[in-house]
């Protein structure tokens, strides 16, 4: 079927149906801070668990309830963990415990345990608690001998408990362990802060006030170094890199300067734990007053506090959390004797297992190196993530006089092409400020090709991008009309504006429109150029990319509109509620969103069904009505089937469940395409226009020859996307072979295998395909080199 994945070849292929759970127990826990997301954690592990096979137990209040043991542990059901996705902080519960600080404390959890005929611990908490698994885990065996001559176990009971087997999930809001990208709670922390920053600088802005936003991180930046980025902040403070000495004219200076230049606010981003050179904490308060005396500014300050914790989980952050839940589980059932204790983490789009040791001592190294004032060695050991950060946040909040700019003679177009997708304003105006950073002059296009061939090209100075990165939609003006029926008209516009490179921002359009300028570089000089593509589109539907800008911001959407939904059925009971998504023919926005929803079934495009597959479905709600979650959730995508509409599915489930449950539809249309970009489009946005104005620089000068641009080879025409763990540069040439044009999809698309683990969650018998699951790694030493901005980004 034209736009399926291609399916992998048998023999490559390992399922989990052989690693059965049958006589294994596993107790999950929360501990330390909590965090969004965890229930969704404790949700998977316990769905995967029993549905392997295994007995799953909740153990409350983290460490504590392991020691007072009691009905602190207690038997998990598969509907114990409903309407638990949705629920921020942890349901279980989460304790600082003294107790397990001392042996006799681990003592008393390894007999609590021991009763229970646990030995598979999976613990979702910092770095704090993940060191003490540890220790419980090397202490194990010495536990239960001390048990065993206390009298209160057997020789049976030491022989059948012999091994204890730990499995790591990290939930911190702070995203401060070392040897992953993401942890548990990050991304919701930013929800709350950039939904913060956003009403803040409405008010800011009619009063013309600054700003000093306090946001949590005691020993780690990465809350107010993303925050700054993806608000485009004046001045961050990170505990990891203390600004240089003098640094109070610095932050000055540049503050007077933007008022100069008619911004009527500032905003100042300060980590909790910010430090000066001297290793002297820098206090909001203190920063407020520097203003108010130096440059009499109208200042407030806004501590974030415990907001930061708080609310509903994002999306990305239930997703996170599921595969993690699920990884977890598969950890556990593959684990031997001799298997450390691991960490399941994200890398890139990639689920991995880390030694657990090895990312505590790695994070711990990171303290080390402040204590030592070695921060280009902290910045370096947090990760290139946060390093990546750090530099592009450097390349757009100094703006350069001037002088200090390199001299360069390149003009560089910017448009965008397709839908409006939230994300391109901030990669439009990280694209402007990096290109004039770089000495080029930046042209924007409006209204896309349509707008080009009319001649609607300006130049965009620092300031005319000021406050983009917040907005929704296009600021440029987007169209979906290809340049192949006006390329005489473009090619003009190019001479007379002398236009050297093209950065075009958009979805499956601006892919194909790039095909078409590559193609006419036989007749027309004119597109001899450096071309580079950013894909934007909420479809999520462009080869070459795992990811495109808006989809976060769409799959938000999603989420929040199906959990309100879901709430208006609490009172009703016995209800259905039928959702259709955009996405054209990609499921993308349909699966990613019902696994982080919650969705009972997903029907899209690239799995066909048909009758029998609906009366499954129906007879799966029906049994599901017997229970105590009387519910259900069916997303379908807009262009799954031109026959089984979205109304053909209300009318057969209302049938088919009449007498034991009812439906209702929402079709949920532009809505989707609306809002505010979220924090990680923002970020996601800002980084892959910078990498690729870099690359556009490097191109041009390698293309200049004779007095002029020429550059027709297909690696200079390419498209930037995301692959697995890195950010890649793909001639859109080598794509059209992975393209189905037909339905405007990748031919094969990573996320399929996202909908095993969607369907087991929902209980449906399936098989999960383990062979691209995380293998156990080993954390990567990363040391500090001279910033090279462009290799690192």
């Amino acid at each position: 079927m034209a736009g399926a994945a291609a399916p992998k070849r048998q023999d490559t292929r390992k399922f989990f149906e052989n690693l059965s759970g049958a006589g294994k127990s596993i107790a999950v826990l929360t501990s330390g801070g909590d965090a969004q997301g965890m229930n969704g954690a404790v949700r998977a592990v316990v769905r995967m668990g029993i549905y392997v096979g295994a007995k799953v137990y909740f153990i409350h209040e983290g460490y504590q309830g392991m020691v007072d043991g009691g009905d602190n542990i207690k038997e998990a059901t598969w509907e114990s963990v409903s309407s638990m996705l949705q629920v921020g902080g942890t349901v279980i519960g989460s304790a600082r415990c003294k107790e397990f600080r001392a042996r006799e404390g681990r003592l008393k959890a390894a007999h609590n345990l021991v009763r229970r005929g646990i030995t598979n611990l999976c613990v979702i908490g910092g770095d704090g608690s993940l060191t003490g698994a540890n220790m419980f885990r090397e202490e194990w065996s010495g536990l239960l001998d001390e048990l065993l001559q206390q009298g209160l176990i057997d020789e049976e009971a030491v022989r059948s408990n012999s091994v204890l087997h730990i499995v790591g999930m990290v939930g911190s809001i702070d995203n401060d362990f070392c040897g992953t990208d993401m942890t548990i709670g990050t991304d919701s922390a930013l929800h709350r802060i950039i939904e913060v920053v956003d009403a803040i600088m409405t008010t800011a802005q009619s009063h013309q006030r600054t700003f000093v936003l306090e946001v949590m991180g005691r020993h780690c930046g990465y809350l107010a170094m993303v925050s700054a980025l993806a608000c485009g902040a004046d001045w961050v403070f990170i505990p990891e890199m203390p600004p240089e000495d003098g640094w109070e004219d610095s932050m000055c200076q540049k503050l007077s300067e933007n008022r100069s230049q008619g911004c009527r606010l500032n905003i100042i981003i300060v980590a909790e734990g910010a430090i000066d050179r001297q290793g002297q904490p820098i206090t909001s308060d203190f920063v407020k007053d520097l203003v108010v005396s130096r440059l009499g500014f109208d200042t407030r300050v806004t501590i974030l506090g415990h907001v930061q914790r708080g609310g509903t989980p994002s999306a990305f952050d239930r997703i996170l959390a599921s595969r993690m839940g699920v990884e977890a589980v598969l950890a556990l059932l593959e684990a031997s004797a001799n298997t450390p204790a691991c960490v399941v983490s994200l890398v890139g789009n990639q689920a991995v297992r880390l030694p657990l040791m090895e990312c505590v001592q790695m994070t711990q190294e990171v303290q080390k190196a402040m204590d030592e004032k070695k921060f280009e060695e902290a910045v370096a050991l947090r990760g290139r993530s946060f390093e990546n950060n750090l530099i592009t946040y450097r390349l757009l909040s100094h703006r350069k006089s001037d002088s200090e700019l390199p001299t360069s003679s390149f003009n560089v177009a910017v448009l965008n092409v397709g839908a409006p997708a939230a994300g391109m304003n901030a990669a439009v105006r990280s694209a402007v400020r990096v290109g004039i950073t770089e000495g080029h002059k930046m042209f924007a296009v409006n209204d896309g090709f349509e707008g080009f061939y009319k001649g609607q090209i300006k130049e965009f100075k620092w300031g005319d991008v000021g406050g983009w990165t917040g907005q929704g939609g296009s600021l440029l003006g987007t169209k979906r009309t290809l340049p192949g029926k006006h390329l005489e008209k473009i090619a003009e516009q190019m001479r007379i504006h002398n236009i050297n490179a093209l950065l075009v921002i958009g979805g499956f359009e601006a892919f194909e429109s790039l095909l078409e300028l590559y193609e006419a570089r036989a007749d027309y000089e004119e597109f001899c150029i450096p071309m580079c593509m950013l894909p934007a589109t909420i479809s999520n539907n462009v080869p070459g990319t795992d990811l495109t800008l808006g989809a976060d911001t769409s799959i938000n959407t999603i989420v929040e509109t199906c959990d309100r939904i879901k709430q208006s059925a609490s009172g009703t009971k016995r209800r259905v509620f039928i959702i259709e998504t955009m996405g054209g023919y990609c499921g993308y926005l349909a699966t990613v969103g019902g696994l982080a929803a919650g969705a009972d079934t997903v029907y899209i495009y690239e799995e066909p069904f048909d009758i029998r597959d609906l009366q499954a479905n129906v007879e799966h709600l029906t049994q599901k009505m017997k229970t105590s979650i009387q519910r259900g959730l069916v997303l379908r995508n807009e262009n799954c089937n031109e026959n089984f509409t979205t109304d053909f599915v209300y009318q057969l489930y209302t049938e088919e469940g009449r007498g034991v449950f009812d439906c209702r539809k929402n079709i949920l249309g532009h809505m989707q395409q609306g809002g505010s970009p979220s924090p990680f489009d923002r970020n996601f946005s800002t980084k892959i226009a910078a990498k690729a104005i870099q690359w556009i620089t490097r191109t041009l000068k390698d293309s200049y020859k004779g007095g002029r641009v020429f550059a027709n080879s297909e690696d200079t025409a390419c498209l930037l996307g995301m692959r697995r763990r890195a950010l890649v540069f793909q001639p859109v040439s080598q794509l059209r072979d992975e393209t189905d044009f037909v339905h405007r999809i990748p031919k094969e698309q990573w996320w399929l295998k996202l909908r095993p683990l969607m369907k087991i969650l929902a209980k449906y018998k399936t098989s999960y395909d383990v062979s691209d699951s995380g293998q156990l790694e080993h954390v990567t030493r990363i040391r500090p080199k001279e910033t090279n901005t462009s290799a690192t980004i």
